[in-house]
């Protein structure tokens, strides 16, 4: 090709190349549904239940393989005496953890381990007086539902002074001290809650 033609090629030969750009397709897309909520985080209003009769009270859900505390209600009786106060407050604080979370706690990826039916009674001959004493043994919950249980008792009126939780099973011989830490709340499934004999128990 001569010089003049190879000059007049030139301009052609640009504008095949602009064109070979990738045109917009005119077919949908779907990448999915845009995620409508950071998981483990509600809102202020879903955050913050409507106002309803009971003590007022947190429980800790399992979101995103930690323990997560929310706000609840418990009912408990006027003028029950100390022991079967804390033994309505414990039964309480179960029936609440094994209610399934509100739709906006599912949706922000809120569930529980516990299942329903779970029943505390309080101690038992022999027992120290602060025992609860659950239907299920504590060696029998999954490690997930023994932490919400352990740290929920041990962040309420059900717990010592200390924040500890006495616990033993309908069979048990010997009711164990549970505590919650740090490590539990965060790391539930591979963290079980520390646990110790309890002198004079049995």
């Amino acid at each position: 090709m001569t010089a003049p033609r190879r000059l007049l090629a030139l301009p052609l030969l640009a504008a095949l190349l602009t064109g070979c750009g990738i045109r917009a397709t005119e077919v949908p897309t779907d990448y999915g549904p845009a995620p409508s909520r950071v998981r483990c985080t509600l809102s202020d209003r879903d955050a913050t239940p409507a106002a309803s009769p009971g003590l007022p009270v947190q429980v800790f859900l399992l979101c995103g393989s930690s323990l997560v505390a929310v706000d609840r209600t418990v009912r408990v009786p006027d003028g029950a005496a100390d022991s079967e106060r804390r033994v309505l407050v414990a039964q309480g604080l179960l029936d609440v953890l094994a209610s399934p979370p509100s739709a906006a706690e599912k949706e922000a990826g809120y569930t529980t381990d516990l299942r329903g039916g779970t029943t505390v009674t309080g101690p038992r001959r022999g027992d120290p007086a602060d025992t609860l004493r659950l239907s299920t043994a504590p060696g029998d919950l999954t490690s997930y539902a023994l932490a919400q249980v352990v740290c929920t008792f041990a962040d309420s009126a059900a717990a010592e002074v200390d924040g500890s939780v006495v616990l033993a099973g309908p069979a048990d011989t010997h009711p164990r001290r549970y505590t919650c830490t740090d490590e539990v709340r965060t790391r539930p499934g591979t963290k079980e809650p520390p646990s110790s004999g309890v002198a004079g128990a049995g």
